[in-house]
C-alpha cells in the first residue's frame, strides 16, 4: 500500500496514520544519502584493477618518501604528504586571506583513511577567525566529518597582516604523515556532468607541529614542496608528474565514489506536524504499520541494524498479508504486462481489484511454500519458471470475435495480452539488425546529452553516433531529458520512481521511427548489411532484411510490394517501413 500521503496527514483512503509513516522512517534512522566509497568483493574487476593502480601510486610515493615532502591532486581534495611526525598538536597557517574548506584532515600512516583531526576521535579545533565569514560558517565545519557546503569561510581583509590559522589538539600523540583539503568533496564527486568542475584552489600554507616542550616547529608546507623541493631535485618533477597520472588513471578505472546510502547514528524520530521538521511533536518507535501489526517491540534505543533486521523480519514473515501477494503480482505484471491487480504498487482502497483473485492467493501460498530442494521458498526463478511454462502464458495472441467482444483488453487471459515493446528493445533491435551493437559487458555508460553550466538546461547533443551503439542499458539519462526519438515510446523520466510505464501511441512514435537521424543511418546499415550478405542479389537482399528485423521470411505479396521499391534503389525505405511495423514494435 502506499505511506507517502501519511508524511504530512493521516492516509486519504488506507488506515495508515502519520504516527505509522514516523515509525517506519524510524526504522531507516541510521541511513542517509551522501557519497560512499562502494564495498567490492576481493574478485571483482574494478577492485581488482584498483588494487593493481593503488600499488603503483605507492611504488612511486616510495622515490619520494626520503627526499621531503610532495602534493597530489584527486580533484575532490589535495593532499600534502611530508616526512611522518608523532605530535600532540598541528596548526596550519594559511597564506591567503580567502579560504572556503568544508573539511580538513590529518591523516597517519596507520588506518589511512582515519582522519585524527576529526572531532568525533575527541580532537579540539581553534583558529582565527573562528566564527567565519559574518558568524555563518564556524571553525567547528572544518573537523565535524561531513562533506559539502557547510564550511569554514573567511573573508579577510587582503591589506592587513592578519591570515586564517587552524590548530588541532590530539587526545594524545599521533603520527602523521598527511593533510587533506577539500572545499565541496561531494559536490565533486556527484556532477562530473558540469562542464566547469568544482575544484579546490591551490592553498598555500605551512604546518607547524607541538614538540614535547609544548614549543611549536615548522615541518612542512606547500611552497617547500612544490617550489623548493622540485627546484633542487629536478628529477622529483617526473615521478610526481608519474603519481598524478595513476591518480587520474584510479579515478577512470577503479572503483569510484556513488551517491548512495551510507550508515550514520540514529537519532530519536519524532511525528514532523503537516510534515515539517520545524515542526517535532511526538516521540514514535521503530515500527512498521499498526494495521498489519506491525510493532517490533524496539525503542528508540535499538541500533540501526537491529531496527533493519526486526523490520526485515516482520516484511518476509510468510504470514505477512501483503508481502507475498505484492511480489507475485509485480512478477506476473513483468510477465504478462499487467498484474492480476492493475495497479501494481497500491493494493489499498484507492487501488484497482484483483482480475483473478483466487489466482493472485494461490500462487502467494506457492511463492512462500517450499516445494523441493530446487524449488526453495520465496524463489523468483522457480516463479518465473512456473509462469512462463503454463497455458496462459504459450496461448497464442491472435484474436477472436467472441473474445474481443467479452474482454477487449485480454484482461482475462483468454489469449496472450499484446504487448509492445520497452524503447529499449526497439532501439536494441534496430542496432543488432544492423549488425553495429557493441554488446560489451560493464564500462563506462554513454552520453547522449551536453556537459552543461551548473543551472543551464541539457541539449542532446549526439543520440545516433557510433560511439552510442551499446545497449540502451548504458545509456547515461539524465532527468527531463528527451533524446528526441526513444522517449516517445514512453521511456520513463530518470526523476520519478514507477511501478510500471506507461503504454502509449502517438504519432511521434510513428514520425521518429520512420525520419529520425538514427533510423535514417541505421536503415542505410541494413540494407547495405542485407545486400552483402545475399551476394547483392536484390530479391535474396530483400528477404534478408525480414530476417534481420522480423525474424522471418517475406511472404510472396510482401516481396512483390517491397521489390518494386528497392529496384528504384530504395532498399534502405523497405527497412524503414519494416522498422514502423507493429511486428517489430509488439510481441508475436
Amino acid at each position: 500500500v502506499t505511506v507517502g500521503c501519511a508524511r504530512c496527514h493521516n492516509h486519504k483512503f488506507d488506515p495508515v496514520s502519520i504516527q505509522d509513516y514516523y515509525s517506519m522512517t524510524a526504522v531507516f534512522q541510521d541511513i542517509e544519502f551522501g557519497s560512499r566509497h562502494p564495498e567490492f568483493s576481493e574478485d571483482h574487476p574494478l577492485r581488482k584493477r584498483g588494487k593493481e593502480l593503488w600499488q603503483r601510486i605507492q611504488t612511486q610515493r616510495d622515490k619520494l618518501r626520503d627526499a621531503g615532502g610532495w602534493e597530489e591532486n584527486w580533484g575532490a581534495y589535495r593532499e600534502l604528504h611530508f616526512p611522518a611526525v608523532t605530535t600532540t598538536a598541528v596548526r596550519i597557517r594559511f597564506k591567503t586571506p580567502n579560504l572556503g574548506l568544508d573539511e580538513l584532515e590529518v591523516l597517519g600512516p596507520h588506518g589511512l583513511n582515519r582522519n585524527l583531526a576529526d572531532a568525533r576521535e575527541g580532537t579540539e579545533v581553534t583558529g582565527f577567525p573562528e566564527e567565519g565569514t559574518d558568524g555563518r560558517n564556524p571553525i567547528e565545519r572544518i573537523n565535524d566529518g561531513e562533506y559539502g557546503t557547510m564550511a569554514w569561510r573567511t573573508k579577510l581583509d587582503a591589506k592587513k597582516e592578519e591570515r586564517p590559522w587552524v590548530e588541532f589538539q590530539f587526545q594524545g600523540p599521533q603520527t602523521v604523515n598527511r593533510l587533506r583539503l577539500s572545499n565541496n568533496r561531494e559536490y565533486f564527486y556527484d556532477t562530473d556532468y558540469l562542464n566547469k568542475k568544482p575544484y579546490l584552489p591551490k592553498y598555500q600554507f605551512d604546518m607547524d607541529i607541538m614538540k614535547e616542550d609544548e614549543t611549536w616547529q615548522s615541518w612542512a608546507g606547500t611552497w617547500a614542496v612544490n617550489s623548493k623541493l622540485l627546484k633542487n631535485n629536478a628529477e622529483r618533477k617526473q615521478t610526481i608528474a608519474n603519481i598524478q597520472g595513476l591518480i587520474d588513471q584510479l579515478s577512470e578505472e577503479g572503483p569510484q565514489p556513488s551517491f548512495v546510502g551510507r550508515f550514520v547514528e540514529p537519532v530519536v524520530t519524532h511525528v514532523l506536524l503537516r510534515g515539517s521538521p520545524e515542526s517535532p511533536h511526538d516521540e514514535v518507535m521503530p515500527a512498521a504499520p499498526e494495521i498489519f501489526d506491525g510493532d517490533l517491540g524496539l525503542d528508540s534505543s535499538a541500533s540501526g541494524p537491529e531496527r533493519r533486521r526486526e523490520f526485515a523480519k516482520w516484511l518476509t514473515s510468510p504470514e505477512h498479508p501483503l508481502t507475498a501477494r505484492v511480489m507475485v503480482n509485480r512478477v506476473w505484471h513483468h510477465v504478462f504486462g499487467s498484474g492480476i491487480v492493475p495497479t501494481t504498487s497500491d493494493f489499498g482502497r484507492a487501488g484497482a481489484p484483483p482480475t483473478h483473485p483466487e489466482l493472485l492467493e494461490w500462487l502467494a501460498d506457492e511463492f512462500v511454500s517450499p516445494a523441493d530442494a530446487d524449488n526453495p521458498a520465496w524463489s523468483v526463478k522457480s516463479l518465473l519458471r512456473m509462469l512462463v511454462m503454463s497455458d496462459a502464458f504459450r496461448q497464442s495472441s491472435l484474436p477472436n470475435e467472441e473474445g474481443l467482444k467479452r474482454d477487449a483488453g485480454s484482461a482475462l487471459l483468454w489469449r496472450f495480452p499484446p504487448r509492445r515493446v520497452e524503447a529499449e528493445v526497439i532501439r536494441d533491435s534496430i542496432l543488432m539488425a544492423s549488425g553495429t551493437l557493441d554488446l560489451q559487458i560493464g564500462g563506462r555508460s554513454y552520453r547522449i546529452h551536453n556537459e552543461k553550466a551548473t543551472y543551464a538546461q541539457w541539449e542532446v547533443i549526439n543520440n545516433h553516433g557510433k560511439e552510442t551503439w551499446r545497449r540502451m542499458l548504458y545509456q547515461e539519462r539524465m532527468r527531463r531529458v528527451d533524446d528526441q526519438i526513444f522517449t516517445a515510446f514512453d521511456f520513463p523520466d530518470c526523476g520519478q520512481v514507477r511501478a510500471k510505464r506507461p503504454v502509449s501511441t502517438t504519432p511521434l512514435q510513428a514520425l521518429n521511427l520512420m525520419n529520425s537521424d538514427f533510423v535514417l543511418e541505421q536503415s542505410d546499415l541494413i540494407a547495405e548489411r542485407a545486400l552483402r550478405e545475399s551476394n547483392d542479389e536484390l530479391e535474396l537482399a530483400v528477404d534478408r532484411c525480414f530476417e534481420l528485423l522480423l525474424d522471418r521470411s517475406s511472404t510472396e505479396a510482401e516481396r512483390t510490394a517491397c521489390m518494386n521499391i528497392a529496384r528504384d534503389g530504395e532498399l534502405a525505405l523497405v527497412c524503414r517501413a519494416l522498422i514502423n511495423s507493429n511486428e517489430l514494435a509488439f510481441l508475436p
